[in-house]
């Protein structure tokens, strides 16, 4: 009597950050449900990379031996995956030119393992070249699947020829249920003793939560802070974060009152943050901190900006977020007009709410899991 054997996936990441553990431990339950045996495997972070400092450690994930090249401006990566992908029913791969290691498995012939590309779908946050362009789209049209990031990244792709049946929209999340919890359980008097500590008036508080670095236009952040204040005496804005530029909030913070400067947050204290405040200004790069709004039920307020991640085509304006057109004097006046309009932004809490059920790790890794099966033929 004859028995099969189960089914193997592979996903191959640069490394993996502390972000990501939920999701493929989510994943590998999902998929072992189906038979199918899950292995990540990763390489060392670059230096960019290292530099967020936010590599972790996932049980039963391989770390691969790396090459790095430099060509002009460029590091490649070789990844030695040969024996890993072998095995594999399924590979998927991070889209990225840079990643040498996918080059032979999307330019043979078209065998066993299947391999899928996982990523944006197109670039969002950084000009590139039609040269560029041009050879990420054909090595993508090797792959036999792809996972985008978001419905734009997929639409896309499809209307470049790429097969939409083919395409597997993940909905890029994070595990923000440990933050929604923790928000539920902050009380009146914690909110009201964080408001005293710091001097703050949480009907006219604003929150700025993420890194501290050019994508953010820190720079403009700090100017129409200066413009809602004078607007609107009383306004305060937290922040929350650190990176490059800290030492122009720290100068900020020290100077001007309606700006105070908290350093690092990490877990239960983001929660109370999001209690205090009342919307999230991100004049910048919005990714996944468009999630982080969601789950905090502190509706953002940025800008129409070319560099934005994929997660921005989560935001609508006056439904769940708020989307300047402008400089900081704009932006300035559209946080006065929401802060001043408690309809506005119960309006827009809700939103959040109904987003936040949306955007989740579970149904991220729901949603891979249904791509990996429908690639091994499951």
């Amino acid at each position: 009597m004859s028995t099969s054997r189960s089914r193997r996936a592979l996903v191959v990441q640069p490394y993996v950050p502390h972000y990501r553990v939920p999701f493929f431990e989510r994943l590998a339950t999902e998929l072992r449900s189906h038979e199918v045996d899950l292995t990540v495997a990763h390489g060392e972070p670059s230096a960019a990379l290292a530099a967020r400092d936010d590599a972790a450690a996932l049980d039963g994930a391989h770390l691969l031996r790396q090459t790095s090249f430099r060509m002009g401006r460029r590091t490649l990566f070789w990844r030695h995956l040969s024996e890993l992908a072998s095995r594999a029913d399924a590979v998927v791969l991070e889209q990225a030119l840079h990643n040498l290691d996918a080059y032979p498995l999307l330019i043979n012939p078209r065998s066993a393992p299947a391999v899928a590309l996982w990523g944006h779908g197109r670039t969002y946050n950084k000009a590139s070249g039609v040269l560029t362009r041009t050879l990420n789209r054909r090595l993508t049209h090797r792959a036999d699947w792809f996972f985008a990031y978001t419905q734009g990244g997929a639409d896309h792709l499809a209307a470049g020829g790429f097969p939409s049946e083919r395409i597997t929209v993940v909905r890029n999340s994070t595990d923000t249920a440990p933050l929604r919890e923790a928000l539920a359980a902050v009380t009146p008097e914690q909110v009201e003793r964080f408001a005293s500590d710091h001097g703050v008036v949480p009907e006219r508080t604003a929150l700025f939560l993420g890194s501290l670095d050019e994508s953010k236009r820190i720079p403009y952040l700090l100017e129409a802070v200066q413009h809602t204040a004078r607007l609107l005496p009383g306004f305060t804005l937290l922040v929350a974060g650190d990176g490059p530029q800290r030492p122009l909030v720290e100068s900020a913070a020290a100077r001007h009152k309606e700006l105070v400067y908290l350093g690092p947050v990490f877990g239960r204290e983001r929660a109370l943050l999001g209690a205090v405040a009342q919307l999230m200004l991100m004049p910048g790069l919005v990714g996944l901190c468009a999630v982080d709004s969601f789950a905090l039920a502190t509706p953002m307020v940025t800008t129409h900006w070319p560099y934005h991640g994929p997660e921005f085509e989560y935001l609508e304006h006056g439904r769940n977020s708020l989307i300047v057109a402008g400089g900081p004097e704009r932006y300035a006046e559209e946080v006065v007009h929401a802060l001043s309009r408690p309809d506005l932004l119960a309006r827009l809490r809700d939103g959040c709410a109904v987003d936040a059920d949306r955007c989740t790790v579970r149904e991220m890794s729901r949603r891979f899991a249904g791509g990996v099966l429908r690639m091994c033929g499951a």
